[in-house]
């Protein structure tokens, strides 16, 4: 049957797509039914491979290191997009540890595992910003794009290319560039706060500061995070961007753009 001819091409589509729903953020998540990811892909895939002309391949050897391929694709794209996420998390982290917040850790009942208490309250908030200026629509497009960069039939990844080394180093350093700018103002001011009760424990030994310290470094840092939560949201939405634009960037390093 003539239908037939299509269908490796069909199953490689599939195999990205399900690769992308495994990792890429509000895909992901452990309360994501695992029929609605299954849904999601397999919708996506019919989509896609009725929109662009495919190459007929045969059912060789080669084949199944296209399979892998295409699984590799579709989970390191979307765990660069989850690293880069994970930012959030680490300013939330980096704002329990000076707040003392950090001894108490809450499950993330998207991911399912142990996360700061502040983090998982500001990724909350960034993942509803997120879905109000359309980025999961995005990560989307970058699915459905990524074809254009990486083509079906090309047979590997170009894993010793020095510029995805690059590329590794630098997403990283972004993550925590970003982190940093996310908790500065909190971790800023609760570090100054530091400061003067060093001062007063200096001037005024009768002062127990140990006790004065704790309440009043989190009745602080409470008001601080709630009067920077605009500053926050502008740096999640350029953390949106460049989310994004990492992802075409590791895909043209694929496709060896």
């Amino acid at each position: 049957m003539e239908w037939l001819e299509w269908f490796p091409a069909f199953l490689l589509i599939l195999v990205r797509m399900s690769a992308f729903m495994i990792t890429l953020p509000f895909f992901s998540y452990q309360t994501v039914p695992g029929q609605l990811k299954i849904g999601v892909a397999l919708c996506m895939t019919w989509i896609i491979f009725f929109t662009e002309d495919w190459p007929v391949l045969e059912l060789d050897y080669s084949y199944f290191l296209l399979i892998l391929k295409e699984a590799l694709v579709g989970l390191t794209i979307g765990l660069v997009a989850v690293i880069l996420l994970y930012a959030v998390q680490i300013a939330g982290g980096l704002i329990d540890l000076k707040l003392g917040f950090l001894i108490a850790n809450v499950v993330d009942p998207q991911t399912g595992t142990q996360s700061p208490l502040l983090g998982s309250y500001l990724y909350t908030f960034a993942l509803l910003f997120i879905l109000a200026v359309d980025g999961h629509h995005l990560m989307i497009d970058g699915a459905y794009y990524s074809y254009q960069y990486i083509p079906l039939d090309q047979p590997f990844l170009p894993f010793g290319d020095e510029r995805l080394v690059e590329f590794i180093i630098v997403t990283f350093s972004t993550m925590f560039i970003i982190a940093f700018q996310m908790s500065m103002p909190v971790v800023g001011s609760i570090f100054l706060v530091d400061v003067a009760l060093g001062m007063i424990a200096r001037t005024v030994p009768q002062v127990n500061v140990f006790v004065v310290g704790l309440p009043l470094k989190i009745f602080l840092g409470l008001i601080v995070l709630m009067l920077t939560m605009a500053p926050f949201l502008m740096l999640v939405q350029h953390l949106v961007d460049t989310t994004i634009e990492t992802m075409r960037t590791l895909m043209q390093i694929y496709g060896g753009v």
